[in-house]
């Protein structure tokens, strides 16, 4: 059973400890360590790792093992929401796996991981239990602080493991869930106020765009260039309901009635190669290319920073197995 995991964790500001979390995952064989993302304003880092069921779960309790070795949530501070040390972990199917055999392995996982490190576990997506904790955003309710101060109320307590959080990794959210592209715009200012104010018109929540989730933050970046930027950051529920193409061209109109661009954009992790060809097309790139010419003219679309073809799952995944990728779109 071939799926991939997407954990995120809370540490992005000290290097050393990414990497020690890093040869957690990919010590362990026939994984594959396909990426790895670090953020030092979201104080963050997440990892795409691929494989069968059995050793991705395995790399998966080697990294949670070395997270509560390494940070402790009450010296934590970042941007991005979380819970705990792991924040979360997704289960996504790959080739002919089914989501709902990741249902089952996100289930037994979060169970495993909850009895052997006295850490509650919270389902959440398909693997929920509970309506109320499909959305990831709802099991992160309130945050890390909050949930420690709720974790004991009838209707916060967790799936599994102890009504308390773990006394320095807090808590972890688990699921089972399809592809997610995590897609970020900068804009070409530093009002994180008009940041926030569009992520809440393009999000769906809001009466944006369907299958789309957003936020505004501030980003710093002195080792870029930039003292601070405002940031629109995405998850794309279903890209073939709402493509990156169509969030590229919504933020860029949405901020253009400011009088700002964007400045770039940038994916954390991988996406599926058909999300880049969507974005090809948009471009006008010819469908005659060579498929890395095509990936680029999405990528020069997107203003994409730091593109590499292989940023496209399946040529990763190409990659990691010693296989050449096509070089011509099928």
């Amino acid at each position: 059973m071939l799926v991939e995991s997407v954990p995120n964790v809370s540490e992005g500001r000290r290097p050393d400890i990414v990497d020690r979390m890093a040869e957690a995952i990919s010590s362990v064989p026939g994984v594959s360590l396909l990426d790895r993302t670090s953020d030092a304003s979201h104080n963050r880092s997440v990892f795409t790792i691929a494989g069968e069921h059995g050793g991705v779960t395995t790399a998966l309790e080697n990294l949670v093992e070395s997270a509560i070795r390494e940070i402790d949530m009450d010296a934590h501070e970042g941007e991005h929401p979380r819970i705990g040390a792991v924040d979360v972990i997704p289960f996504i199917p790959l080739a002919d796996t089914t989501i709902d055999a990741c249902v089952d392995l996100a289930r037994s996982f979060g169970e495993r991981i909850a009895t052997r490190f006295e850490i509650p576990v919270y389902l959440y997506a398909r693997a929920a239990t509970r309506p109320d904790r499909e959305k990831l955003a709802d099991v992160r309710r309130g945050q890390y602080e909050g949930l420690r101060a709720e974790i004991g109320q009838r209707g916060r307590e967790p799936d599994f493991g102890p009504a308390h959080l773990h006394p320095s990794a807090g808590a972890i959210a688990v699921g089972a869930r399809p592809f997610l592209i995590a897609y970020n715009i900068n804009l070409d200012t530093t009002d994180v106020d008009l940041a926030k104010r569009i992520a809440r018109r393009v999000r769906e929540s809001g009466g944006g765009l369907p299958r789309v989730q957003a936020n505004g933050f501030e980003v710093r970046e002195p080792e870029r260039g930039h003292p601070l930027r405002a940031q629109v950051s995405m998850n794309l529920l279903d890209f073939t309901v709402t493509p990156l193409w169509v969030v590229w061209d919504a933020v860029r109109d949405l901020a253009a009635e400011d009088g700002v661009e964007p400045a770039e954009s940038e994916l954390i992790g991988l996406a599926p190669l058909a999300a880049f060809l969507a974005v090809a097309d948009r471009a006008g790139a010819d469908a005659d290319k060579p498929l890395e010419d095509r990936l680029r003219a999405a990528a020069a679309y997107l203003r994409l920073r730091d593109f590499s073809p292989t940023q496209a799952l399946e040529l990763r995944l190409e990659e990691a197995r010693g296989s050449p990728h096509p070089r011509h779109t099928p």
